[in-house]
Formats: C-alpha cells, structure tokens, sequence
C-alpha cells in the first residue's frame, strides 16, 4: 500500500487499505487554520488516516471537519470510530444520510443483504459505531465549510444515491466526487488517459439523475477530480467524464435487454463483462481478460445488483 502523498496543494491521497491496494481512498484538506478529512473508508482505515495525518504534522485538534460524500460503508463505515479519535471535528453528510450515521442499524442490515450477512460486513467494514448526533452536520445544497481561508461546498449530486453531495475545492479546481464520477483504477491508466467505468451499486441508481450531476460539475469547469476509487485525475475531465457516461449508457442497454426473471442479475452481469473487456480492448490494452475480470471482480457483481433493483423500480420491461 502507497504511503500518504500530497497530489495536489494542500489535498493528500491516503489509501485506505479497502480490499486491495488502489481501491479506496480518503483526502485530507488542509486549509490556513484546519483540516478535514473526506471520506472515512472502513473502520478499519482508521489507523491509516490516523498515520497520515501525523505524517504531515496535522494534530488531532487541528481536524474541524469529517465530510462523507454518501454513507455507502466503503465511504464512510469508519465515521463514528474517526470521531472518537478527532475531538474538534464535526461529521458533514447528506441530510438523507445523517440519521444512519447517528444510528447505523438499518445501513448495515441493507448492506448484510447485498453481502451475504453480518459476518460478512464485520470482516470487509469493521465494527460500525455510531456519531455522536450533536457533533453531526447535516449538509443540504450549498454548505460551505470553512478552513481557515480554504472552503469546501456541498453540491448535492443524486444518480449514485440519493444521499451523495460531491465537494467542490475551489482552491484546486477540483472536485471530491465519491462515487458519482465513477471509478478509475490507476493500473489501466494509458497515454490517452484513465479508463474511466460507472459504479451502479444498489440500492438507488438513477441514470438521468447522475447524468445530470456530473454535467452540473462540468460546469465548474474543474481540473482535477479526487476519486474514492482511485486517487486523483488530472486534464481532459469533460473527456473523462463522456467515457464514464457512455459506459453508464451501455450498462443501461445491457440491464434493459436482460431476460426478466431468475437468471437476470446473471445476464446483466455476463453482459458487463463484455462491455468491460470491449472498453478495454478499444483502448488497445495489452492484459488478459482473466486479468480484468479479476480487478473489477466485485464492481461487476455490485453494478449487476444495482443494474437489477433498478430495473425492478422501473417495471423490469425492456425497452
């Protein structure tokens, strides 16, 4: 795992140990006279944000700010176990999310039923402890957290979940997008940029809906988008952007023409799977397709579920 670094100034990657190396990432902002960190990752990534905060001098007391772009556990399972660690620092979130971070029993009991039950999410997220609901910031459009001279604006961004904001960095030009961006691991970057691939996880993918917040931030006109998986992106984001949607389109086609029935969440996801190794192959990249099916392994299963409650909350009819 990659030590903490600075990528852009003031805005440090930490990788939070999630699954494998390269998966999952928490930011730290340091602003003129605080600090926040976005993005929490598991309970388990505790320890690695713990360390670099130390690592770039930043004490405990100097953190105001914890911000979870939505409450998905890979974003923000180590919330509640953050905070004991960070005495000054309030907890941002969705207005939609805050009551499942201040009681996290029904988030975990929908996430036990993707995952396969609550031994299942002990091992993958930790021990979920609740936030304190008096140190919790509800964050609706528009809210601005200031650190000491540097802001961070929540621009609420439905499409992924309901309960995602993206945060705006105006100090970089950059963008906190969560999952609303989509996902880009950094081993199949190439000379025409990153490979850019939606994250459709159940249980509220709406296409038009994040269709629109991604145009939303494009009208920013941002130049860098700090990614929960993975890292960093840097120039061509309107280019970036295009590829992520027209996957989130041929993920939509793949869903719609998926037989209804039993053995749809299984078409959908044979079907992903070509898409991916076509996307791939059409950017000419020289690995296996064993190779790719294994580094996006649990995407495709979770974008097949997602793909399939959607299709569910539509009608399930083709179109």
């Amino acid at each position: 795992m990659a030590p903490p670094r600075e990528v852009a100034p003031g805005v440090i990657l930490v990788d939070t140990g999630y699954v494998r190396p390269g998966t999952a990432a928490a930011w730290i902002v340091k602003g003129g006279s605080g600090a926040a960190v976005v993005e929490t990752g598991t309970a388990h990534s505790v320890p690695h944000l713990m360390a670099a905060l130390s690592a770039h001098g930043i004490a405990t007391g100097e953190v105001s700010h914890v911000i979870v772009t939505h409450v998905h556990l890979d974003h923000a399972a180590g919330a509640g176990a953050l905070l004991a660690r960070l005495p000054q620092a309030k907890l941002v979130v969705h207005p939609r999310g805050a009551r499942h971070m201040i009681d996290p029993s029904k988030l975990l009991a929908g996430a036990a039923e993707v995952y396969g039950g609550m031994e299942a999410i002990r091992a993958l997220y930790g021990d979920v402890f609740p936030a304190q609901a008096d140190r919790v910031i509800e964050a609706p459009e528009g809210t601005v957290v200031d650190l000491g001279g540097r802001t961070l604006r929540m621009l609420d961004a439905p499409g992924h979940a309901r309960h995602h904001f993206v945060v705006h960095d105006p100090a970089t030009r950059g963008f906190f997008s969560g999952d609303t961006f989509g996902i880009s691991y950094r081993e199949f970057d190439d000379a025409s940029g990153p490979f850019m691939y939606p994250t459709t996880t159940p249980v509220q993918f709406d296409p038009p809906a994040l269709r629109s917040s991604v145009e939303r931030m494009l009208a920013e006109r941002p130049e860098r988008i700090y990614l929960t998986h993975y890292g960093m992106i840097e120039g061509r984001i309107p280019e970036a952007a295009a590829a992520m949607l027209e996957a989130v389109d041929g993920h939509v086609a793949i869903a719609r023409e998926a037989p209804p029935g039993p053995g749809r969440q299984a078409a959908i996801r044979a079907g992903l799977e070509g898409q991916l190794v076509g996307l791939l192959s059409r950017r000419g990249w020289k690995g296996t397709r064993e190779e790719a099916l294994e580094a996006f392994a649990a995407d495709l299963d979770l974008n097949a579920q997602g793909l399939e409650v959607w299709m569910a909350s539509q009608g399930g009819a083709r179109s």
